[in-house]
């Protein structure tokens, strides 16, 4: 059935149930897209890096936004699911420009993005008051463009240390930026580098927002991710990363026969 922006919108929020959770593998042009809705995905999403790759740009908002817009525009006009946009830190520092940003890429089709509390350069954690007030610009934004967008702030809390350090501290750090983020309009937050299952469900438990988690090699099963409360599940630039290694071995291959 066709829905139009607001019911993608709408259908999209209805999507995130903990337990029950909607599978994104990331993709990053229309051909991709297509792809993926083939297989049965219930919405697309795109990954920063991967979009970057493709385009020979490293990641980091180093991709021109007007190049990140046209690609969601051809994205969008090449399914009919729900998409949503990977703005890293919202390709703005003032809150102008971040609620531009998020207006833009309404306007382009997407139904959410995500946005990341840590700071370009260094990849530190930006303070929880300065992140609660761009969420909040950015909600208006969406709001003010009469659409249930959803907001899902990405929050590198687990990037700050050694991969073993996953402990009490970082716990309640994340509960509490999840708690924040909340209140500021908010409506999910993306956790990656959480791979500890026990602490997986505990932050699954304490969050008032639905608990987006990265799949990786180092993560649990996704049974056991579903079962400990996710209520999304992202791939990332695995999917991307896939296809280059099995583009390389296919040319490898063809290639070969000239020696």
């Amino acid at each position: 059935m066709m829905m139009n922006h607001k019911e993608k919108a709408e259908y999209f929020h209805q999507l995130h149930v903990p337990r029950l959770p909607l599978v994104l593998f990331n993709i990053w042009d229309a051909g991709s897209a297509k792809a993926v809705a083939a297989a049965g995905a219930k919405a697309i999403a795109t990954g920063s890096y991967s979009v970057a790759s493709a385009y020979g740009y490293d990641d980091g908002e180093n991709v021109p936004f007007d190049t990140v817009i046209a690609n969601l525009e051809r994205i969008v006009q090449a399914t009919d699911l729900p998409v949503t946009v990977d703005l890293e830190r919202g390709y703005g520092e003032a809150a102008g420009e971040l609620a531009a940003s998020i207006e833009r890429t309404i306007r382009a089709g997407a139904v959410g993005c995500n946005i990341e509390d840590s700071l370009p350069g260094n990849g530190k954690l930006r303070s929880v008051e300065e992140q609660v007030q761009r969420i909040r610009q950015a909600r208006i934004a969406a709001d003010g463009q009469k659409l249930p967008y959803f907001i899902n702030v990405r929050s590198d809390v687990f990037f700050q240390g050694l991969p073993a350090e996953q402990n009490e501290a970082i716990l309640a750090s994340a509960i509490a930026r999840a708690q924040a983020y909340a209140e500021a309009g908010a409506d999910g937050i993306f956790v990656p580098g959480l791979a500890d299952e026990k602490l997986i469900a505990r932050l699954a438990a304490a969050s008032p927002l639905p608990l987006n988690l990265m799949v990786n090699e180092r993560t649990p099963s996704l049974k056991s991710l579903a079962e400990a409360g996710a209520a999304r599940l992202s791939y990332g630039p695995d999917p991307y990363l896939r296809m280059m290694k099995a583009l390389g071995a296919a040319a490898r291959d063809a290639i070969s026969i000239q020696h």
